[in-house]
């Protein structure tokens, strides 16, 4: 199913007085990239929550966003560490004889060195956050999948209505090419004629397979076959379970190096006018398959 790498999702999670509340957003990206903006006191969890999305995610750029709070309002207990006061008041006494500051050591002094308050964790803290934490990310991740589904079905029908547009340019150009092939052929034969004095001197088998060559290098026919066989797979790729949108780059690549090549070897106005319309589909389409998962 194609997915959109844009999307949005919150969800959150609560047990035993703690509340876990999880956002995440996502762009695009050529590769996963998650950034988390955590609690301290799960900041050791980064890469399980960067498992959690490597579980439903291939692509895309994503920021998580998680707070805990407990039902007393503090995001956790505190405690003093009276080792790090004892060095930091010490250090600061140091500070004033090297100074000779008459200035008096106060309390927030002391309290802007964070490490002189430390969080309190109870037996079991951790692993009780973690597992709250856990499922409202689970929850915001479905949430932002489901939104990067929809979006992406939105993305999948105007493709598709492209890509049959498309089909029909190509069918149209090939109905041309062959219509106007023996206008082109006599064109070629009364030049070749009107180069030469005396139409007598022509050697007409050596003429008709010039022209015959020529005429097969004018011949759009395998340039929209080609085409054809790509857009088949583009559409299968589009309604496949699996993430596409590499593989639909490359296929749109492909379909424009045969439109390419049909504008070059077609001298038809028509034709060429429908080459445009069809590179000007395709670069939309690009740029479609940019937000593509």
């Amino acid at each position: 199913m194609i997915s959109s790498m844009t999307g949005y999702g919150r969800g959150e999670s609560s047990t035993k007085g703690i509340t876990a509340v999880a956002e995440l957003r996502s762009v695009n990206n050529r590769f996963l990239e998650v950034a988390t903006r955590l609690p301290r006191t799960l900041n050791a969890r980064e890469n399980d929550i960067k498992d959690l999305l490597r579980k439903k995610m291939v692509r895309g750029k994503v920021n998580v966003s998680l707070t805990v709070e407990r039902e007393n309002g503090a995001d956790i207990p505190v405690k003093v560490n009276k080792s790090a006061v004892q060095a930091y008041y010490k250090l600061l006494l140091d500070l004033k004889k090297i100074t000779k500051s008459s200035e008096k050591i106060r309390l927030e002094h002391l309290l802007s060195f964070s490490e002189v308050l430390e969080p309190e964790v109870p037996d079991n803290t951790d692993e009780l956050e973690w597992e709250v934490s856990e499922k409202a990310i689970n929850n915001a991740l479905d949430a932002m999948m489901a939104m990067r589904e929809k979006e992406g079905e939105e993305l999948r029908k105007d493709l598709q209505g492209r890509l049959n547009q498309l089909s029909g340019l190509v069918t149209e150009s090939e109905r041309l090419s062959k219509e106007r092939m023996p206008d082109e052929r006599k064109k070629l034969r009364d030049r070749v004629a009107q180069l030469l004095e005396n139409p007598d001197i022509i050697d007409n088998n050596r003429l008709e397979l010039e022209i015959a060559l020529l005429s097969d290098k004018l011949d759009i026919t395998e340039e929209c076959v080609r085409f054809r066989s790509h857009v088949k797979f583009f559409t299968e790729a589009l309604n496949g379970k699996e993430s596409a949108g590499r593989k639909l780059n490359f296929l749109l690549q492909e379909m424009n190096r045969e439109a390419n090549t049909i504008g070059s070897k077609s001298f038809d106005v028509e034709i060429a006018h429908a080459v445009v319309v069809m590179k000007e589909e395709m670069e939309k389409m690009r740029e479609q398959l940019q937000n593509i998962e």
